[in-house]
């Protein structure tokens, strides 16, 4: 097993735009008394860079400046999704003895947060609807996350002295969207604004169904050609996942290697969760896949069968009596499978593949057992002589590890499951396994599908 040791956690530098501009923003009128609260209150800027806006996975640099020496000020952080959702965080400050606070050198004295957090007011947001996971479902427009400054201590009493909107993007300027409707293949292409071609990237994600674009949206901005495809629950492809038919499968990888903006001769897989799973059935399966990141994904059938062909690949076991209920109230189904070593039947013939694989593994996940799996299929690998894949394990973190600064998604509805389930996972831990695991996963394709990889130093 190879730990990730968060030595070095880096960011692209594709989605950046201007810099260095101060955003003065909304300030309540003087108040009618005397003393440093009314200076302050007439004076706090607040300063957001880039300005206006950024890519969603970009680093932002938040600062305050104009408070009166040393005043206590909390700074709030509020997004509504759209389904009308909100999402907030909180952090008490306190300014310098020049009046100004950055967030990449001030810490933080408790809140959603605490301690030298430069983009915490983001990664800690929590939903006010209990159990609601934050998704970007139309990558066209941005999600807009409002910034306060508020005198005092108190997150929800203290007076507005400053206030920003900043619009956070999934589509750097110049990415292309094309839709695709080819054969059967449901998916949507995003390419990135230079001329071609590029490495090909397959986007899967999990048992939600539908089509998902916000991760191949962004990764679009760092120089791949990603097509995120649906395969259940979407426009006219079956509606359940009873059984998943890799022909399906076989004519989007046909479809993107053929394409011309995209550089062969094999493409890569990027799958989470039951994405990771199909991503890695894929890669026994079919021809033409050069490179696969699996995040969190099972070596085993899990809800349906798998076919190809004459073949087909029945789910493993569900252990009902194994599901453990947590002191919230919630399904903990971490033990509800049958171990592939048992249900052998189940699972996935990875030493057929010649691909090479990054698997990133949440140890704190409890939709199923990432870690176990991932070293499972490593032995299978090895043991057929096939290369060692490369395994990087998060502590803490839990099962939905997304593009940086994501909320935490700790429990939620599982729909194969019908109920709500935890998903694991600690805030600060799962954050800086989400930045670290976007760095890892550009770097491993760029290096298997042949291009440059180029990185500036984020903030977490």
């Amino acid at each position: 097993m190879v730990a990730s040791s968060f030595a070095v956690l880096r960011a692209s530098r594709l989605c950046q735009q201007g810099w260095k501009s101060w955003a003065r923003l909304l300030v309540p009128p003087p108040l009618s008394t005397g003393g440093w609260t009314t200076w302050a209150r007439t004076n706090a800027t607040l300063s957001v860079e880039p300005e206006a806006r950024s890519c969603w996975d970009e680093p932002l640099s938040i600062s305050v400046r104009g408070l009166a020496p040393e005043q206590p000020v909390t700074l709030r952080s509020v997004l509504r999704d759209e389904k009308g959702a909100l999402f907030r965080a909180h952090a008490r400050y306190r300014a310098d003895a020049g009046g100004e606070l950055d967030l990449a050198r001030t810490p933080a004295l408790g809140g959603s947060f605490s301690g030298l957090e430069p983009m915490g007011l983001l990664w800690a947001m929590e939903p006010e609807r209990p159990l609601w996971r934050l998704i970007k479902r139309d990558v066209q427009t941005p999600f807009e996350v409002e910034l306060e400054v508020l005198d005092g201590h108190e997150p929800d009493g203290g007076q507005r002295l400053a206030r920003a909107v900043h619009e956070r993007h999934f589509l750097a300027p110049g990415v292309r969207r094309v839709p695709v409707r080819e054969g059967r293949v449901r998916a949507t292409l995003f390419l990135p604004p230079e001329p071609g071609p590029f490495p090909g990237i397959i986007d899967l994600f999990g048992v939600g169904g539908g089509l998902l674009e916000y991760r191949a949206s962004l990764l679009a901005g760092k120089g791949f050609a990603v097509m995120a495809l649906a395969y259940y629950n979407y426009d006219d492809l079956p509606k359940n996942m009873e059984t998943m038919h890799m022909e399906y499968f076989e004519e989007a990888v046909n479809y993107l290697r053929s394409h011309p903006e995209v550089k062969g001769p094999g493409i890569g897989l990027l799958g989470i969760s039951k994405g990771g799973e199909l991503g890695l059935a894929m890669a026994s399966f079919l021809k033409g896949i050069t490179a696969a990141v699996v995040i969190n994904g099972s070596v085993a059938a899990v809800g349906n069968t798998i076919s190809y062909k004459d073949e087909t690949i029945p789910p493993v076991t569900i252990l009902r009596n194994q599901v453990k209920m947590t002191k919230d109230g919630l399904k903990d189904v971490v033990d509800a499978l049958q171990s592939p070593l048992v249900d052998k039947k189940s699972f996935i013939p990875v030493e057929r593949s010649d691909t090479a694989f990054l698997f990133l593994v949440g140890q704190d996940d409890h939709n199923w057992k990432s870690e176990f799996y991932a070293d499972e299929i490593s032995k299978r690998l090895q043991a057929h002589g096939k290369e060692k894949p490369q395994i990087i394990c998060y502590p803490a973190a839990g099962h939905y590890i997304e593009p940086p600064y994501f909320p935490l998604c700790s429990a939620g509805m599982h729909l194969l499951v019908g109920a709500n389930i935890t998903f694991g996972g600690e805030p600060k831990p799962h954050a800086m396994a989400q930045l670290d695991a976007w760095q890892q996963l550009q770097t491993f394709f760029h290096k298997q599908l042949g291009s440059e990889c180029l990185h500036v130093s984020p903030k977490i």
